[in-house]
C-alpha cells in the first residue's frame, strides 16, 4: 500500500430516510435531500426520455434485471475498493476471486496506485447547510501525490462511456456538490475530483474534472439544487 489513512477530517455519522418518498440524511436532527435525489429530480427532460425509451425497446422485465445486476456488482466493487483503501484486505478476503474484485484491483493499478499519498475518508458524508441544504456520500476522499484533496467516485459500467455522454456530466455534477459540501464544512479548496470507472471485462475509464470546467460544474451543480427546491416549492404550493 502505497498511500497513508490519515483522519484528519471528522466525517459526520448520518442515518440515511427517506422523507415524502425521496431519500434523505439525517444529520445533528436535520434533513438533508441527498445530492443524487436533487440530481434525479432535475434531470432533463431528454435524459428523462432516453432513459424511458431504452426500457421500452430492450424490455421492463429485462431491464430491471440489467439495473439490478449492475447495481449489485456496484456494490460489491465499492465494498472491494473501500476495503483496499483502508487496508483491510485479509483472510478470505484476499482469496476470493470474482468479477468485482478484479474490477476493484483494476480501478487501484490504474487510478490510484502511486498516484495518492493520503486516503482521508471512505463512504464518507458531506453535508451543505446553506440555505439549500443537501447531503451526500463521498465514495473516497483523497490527497493526490501532487499533494491536492480530490474527492473520488468509483462507478461501474456496463461498457465503455465517451466524454460526452450526459451520463459523464450528471456524475461531474455530483462530484461537484461533494466538493462544495467539503469545502464548506472544513475550509478546504477542492479544485478537481474523478470518476475510476471500470467495466466487467477491465476496461478502465478516468474522468477528470479540474479548472475552469470544474467550477463551471459546481455553478450549473449549485442551479439544479436551486431548481430542486422551487420545483418542491411549486409542489407545496399544489396542497
Amino acid at each position: 500500500m502505497s498511500w497513508k489513512i490519515n483522519n484528519k477530517f471528522a466525517y459526520p455519522k448520518s442515518m440515511r430516510s427517506f422523507y415524502n418518498g425521496l431519500r434523505h440524511y439525517d444529520v445533528d436532527g436535520l434533513k438533508f435531500p441527498s445530492v443524487t435525489t436533487i440530481l434525479a429530480e432535475t434531470k432533463s427532460q431528454k435524459d428523462k426520455d432516453a432513459l424511458n425509451k431504452w426500457k421500452r425497446d430492450i424490455g421492463y422485465k429485462q431491464a430491471a434485471l440489467i439495473s439490478k445486476k449492475s447495481s449489485e456488482r456496484g456494490t460489491s466493487l465499492h465494498q472491494y475498493l473501500e476495503y483496499i483503501l483502508l487496508n483491510k484486505m485479509n483472510g478470505e478476503l484476499l482469496e476470493e476471486v470474482n468479477i468485482p474484485k478484479k474490477m476493484a484491483e483494476t480501478i487501484i493499478e490504474n487510478g490510484i496506485s502511486d498516484k495518492i499519498s493520503e486516503v482521508y475518508g471512505c463512504e464518507a458524508v458531506l453535508y451543505y447547510d446553506g440555505d439549500l441544504k443537501f447531503a451526500g456520500t463521498a465514495d473516497a476522499v483523497v490527497n493526490s501525490s501532487d499533494n491536492q484533496i480530490k474527492i473520488l467516485d468509483f462507478k461501474q459500467s456496463n461498457k465503455p462511456k465517451k466524454r460526452e455522454y450526459s451520463v459523464i456530466n450528471e456524475y461531474g455534477l455530483q462530484l461537484a456538490l461533494y466538493s462544495i459540501a467539503h469545502d464548506n464544512m472544513f475550509g478546504t479548496k477542492i479544485r478537481s475530483s474523478e470518476i475510476l470507472m471500470c467495466t466487467p471485462n477491465l476496461i478502465f475509464q478516468k474522468f477528470e474534472f479540474k479548472n475552469q470546467e470544474f467550477e463551471k460544474l459546481k455553478k450549473d451543480a449549485m442551479t439544479r439544487v436551486e431548481q430542486y427546491y422551487d420545483l418542491k416549492n411549486q409542489e407545496s404550493n399544489y396542497k
